[in-house]
């Protein structure tokens, strides 16, 4: 679909998921089918004009999450729906040279401190090391860490350490194949675990495995997780389930709280809180000591944004693989970078959308009020790896 670029001259504007603005202000439905609106240029911003990306909650984003493509070779029921999805044309995918200045103008301009490659899939873009190899070349003391399900992570664990990656959070759900089979509707269990010892050979650290769980499908396997996790010298991240799901079939009552992770946890193991403290991290961390034993075997660290909301210690800020700004992982709107940065933005130009665009960052949830079990909580059009984690 051909679609016009508003002028980077303009304010930010404001985007009703899926739909790009033109420079007359009138939306144009994409390819991913997404809903149209009229979206009108945001009025000028109170965001400061200089500094880093603050919003109006006291809050600094420094936590970069970009989203290199929305493709994934897994089809996981709580991200997608089972016929999969209409994936972003090439030409609206950021290219790996706008991806390099994108982040160069969020480290250098906005002080971005870390950044988190994230998908879809990052292992399906074939020049994903060109882009970590580019982003470390700009960038030589940031930590970059990626998200993946390290479905072919074996045979590019070693080139991707050469480049400049740091570490990996590796998606892994369940450790029996059946399981693995159902909750992905990919038998792809073998390859995530052969990805995970070349990550490991390659010096790729420290390694954190994410676990979602759902309720009936793999909520007895938490203290077998934990158990293998501590074993193999890998930290556990258990995610309570989110309503970011394909198929809209999301429940409160079927997220499996982190109240009772923990306590599950403790029918094998003690633990204790983590004294180097959360911070503004997602994880609340906690150290893992086997019965009878002082020292620490390991840690594991649960997610618990439906039960346990952290929204008030949020700084992450994130780009989506079509180039889009989400200052919240729940948010309505996003703000267009990519039309700006093609039609001739300067780094100061780019970098004062993005502070406009997180100037307006929601209080929590995508709106300001807090919960994602309140009656009038909206599920974002796209999905989490639409979005990118």
């Amino acid at each position: 679909m051909t679609t016009e670029h508003a002028s980077a001259t303009r304010g930010p504007v404001a985007v009703s998921l899926g739909a790009t603005v033109t420079a007359s202000g009138a939306t144009i439905l994409p390819s991913t089918g997404a809903p149209a609106s009229r979206t009108a240029t945001r009025p000028e911003s109170d965001a400061p004009r200089a500094g880093g990306l603050q919003d109006r909650f006291g809050r600094v984003a420094t936590d970069l999450r970009v989203s290199v493509i929305d493709k994934c070779n897994l089809r996981c029921t709580y991200c997608m729906p089972a016929d999969g999805m209409p994936w972003l044309p090439q030409t609206q995918l950021m290219s790996a040279e706008e991806i390099r200045r994108i982040v160069r103008v969020a480290v250098h301009s906005l002080g971005a401190e870390e950044l988190r490659i994230t998908g879809g899939e990052p292992l399906v873009r074939k020049d994903l090391e060109h882009i970590i190899a580019a982003i470390r070349a700009d960038n030589p003391d940031l930590p970059i860490s990626m998200t993946t399900n390290a479905v072919g992570l074996d045979a590019r664990a070693q080139a991707l350490k050469d480049a400049g990656l740091t570490r990996l959070n590796v998606s892994l759900d369940t450790l029996h194949p059946e399981t693995f089979a159902e909750l992905t509707r990919r038998p792809h269990l073998d390859k995530v675990l052969a990805g995970l010892e070349a990550a490991r050979a390659a010096g790729l650290g420290p390694i954190k495995i994410n676990a979602v769980l759902l309720r009936g499908v793999n909520d007895t396997e938490i203290v077998s997780l934990v158990d293998w996790a501590v074993t193999h010298g890998f930290e556990m991240r258990f995610i309570e389930d989110m309503p970011l799901d394909g198929d809209r079939s999301w429940t409160e009552g079927a997220v499996i709280p982190a109240r009772d992770i923990r306590a599950e946890i403790e029918t094998a193991f003690s633990l204790a809180p983590d004294p180097r403290g959360r911070g503004a991290a997602p994880a609340e961390r906690w150290e893992v000591r086997r019965p009878g034993e002082t020292a620490v075997a390991g840690h594991v660290g649960i997610i618990s944004s439906v039960t346990e909301p952290f929204c008030a210690a949020c700084t992450r800020t994130r780009v989506t693989a079509d180039g889009r700004i989400r200052s919240c992982l729940f948010s309505h709107e996003e703000t267009d970078l990519l039309t700006a940065l093609r039609d001739g933005a300067d780094d100061e130009g780019l970098a004062q959308i993005w502070r406009d665009a997180m100037w307006a960052k929601p209080r929590a949830h995508g709106s300001d009020r807090v919960g994602l079990a309140r009656a009038d909580f909206v599920q974002p059009q796209r999905t989490m790896s639409a979005i990118g984690g």
